[in-house]
């Protein structure tokens, strides 16, 4: 693990910065606990700074903690994935449904989209793709101005973001792949079929689950 001073405003906001990067990309390995105290020191924080930056990566999924016991990076088995692809598919394709009924695309999902393009250029995997990518599904989602419907995604996504880096880390997906079918996804909304739309999206989200869970299994 990287260590060092962090300068910033708030010195949780960096210290959650840094945590979640390594996270991510499997700095952190899974599996890993993460105290308070060692935190600390390694930041040169104070406890109620670092116990403040691991509630919130706990609440954001990427940590978890038992009972009595310290938070750790989740380790998901193929049960985990196959819920949690679960529950993102359904919440995604009734609002792609939506999108593709309103004829809507958001700016924030081609500005996402074309970062991920740009990533494609360079390399084949890489978990540099895993945040535009999520940009992408969220600003389609949020396009529907929906709240609740904002907040239910907010929080898969948070466990989401694991999953999607570990699938980049495996190399499992090529970033051209996963440009190409949001570019399906985009068209679909654009030419106002709903049912393409939906299609589309699951598709594109049950390859990557298959993949997972297969290098999980």
């Amino acid at each position: 693990m990287m260590t060092g001073r962090l300068r910033a405003t708030s010195l949780i906001d960096a210290l959650v910065l840094e945590l979640r990067a390594q996270i991510l990309d499997g700095r952190i390995a899974g599996g890993t606990a993460l105290t308070e105290t060692e935190i600390a020191g390694q930041y040169d924080v104070a406890r109620p700074t670092a116990k403040a930056a691991i509630e919130r990566l706990t609440g954001e999924g990427l940590l978890r903690r038992g009972a009595h016991k310290s938070a750790r990076v989740p380790v998901f088995d193929a049960e985990d994935i196959a819920d949690l692809y679960f529950a993102r598919t359904c919440l995604e394709r009734q609002a792609m449904r939506e999108l593709a009924q309103r004829q809507r695309v958001p700016a924030a999902a081609l500005t996402a989209q074309a970062e991920i393009r740009e990533l494609a250029e360079g390399e084949d995997s890489s978990v540099a793709a895993v945040e535009p990518d999520v940009h992408f599904h969220q600003s389609l989602v949020d396009a529907l101005e929906s709240p609740r419907l904002s907040r239910a995604h907010a929080s898969i996504m948070g466990e989401m973001r694991l999953c999607m880096a570990q699938v980049q880390t495996y190399k499992l997906l090529r970033i051209a792949e996963i440009a190409n079918e949001h570019d399906a996804i985009l068209a679909a909304i654009t030419d106002g079929d709903p049912e393409r739309a939906d299609r589309e999206l699951a598709f594109h989200l049950t390859r990557a689950s298959e993949q997972l869970r297969t290098r999980t299994g």
